[in-house]
């Protein structure tokens, strides 16, 4: 699923005349464009989605916003090797399993 979630700005910096920034998501964090959002700071929460910083937020709600989405295991989702969760979602690792258990 792809969603728009909270994040706190840990760095900014300029990328090809831009304000980009590291935003730190729980245990995750990703780089995104402030083009949107010109007056973020570090220390500021904001939303991000697909690598855009839409809105500036307040620590209660991003807090809390994120706590649900962990609740609902979708910012591991977000985070994860994109490499394992396709070889999991194919059934790859299962074969690999069955495959190995067979040879022996």
């Amino acid at each position: 699923m792809c969603l728009a979630v909270p994040g706190k700005v840990q760095s900014i910096w300029e990328r090809d005349g831009k304000r980009m920034a590291t935003v730190v998501f729980g245990e995750g964090e990703k780089e995104a464009c402030l083009q949107l959002v010109p007056e973020t700071e570090v220390g500021d929460y904001t939303i991000v989605h697909l690598g855009f910083a839409l809105q500036r937020i307040d620590e209660a709600t991003a807090l809390r916003t994120l706590a649900l989405f962990q609740e609902m295991g979708e910012i591991e989702a977000d985070f994860a090797d994109p490499s394992a969760a396709a070889a999991e979602a194919s059934g790859w690792a299962e074969q690999q399993v069955a495959w190995e258990r067979s040879a022996q």
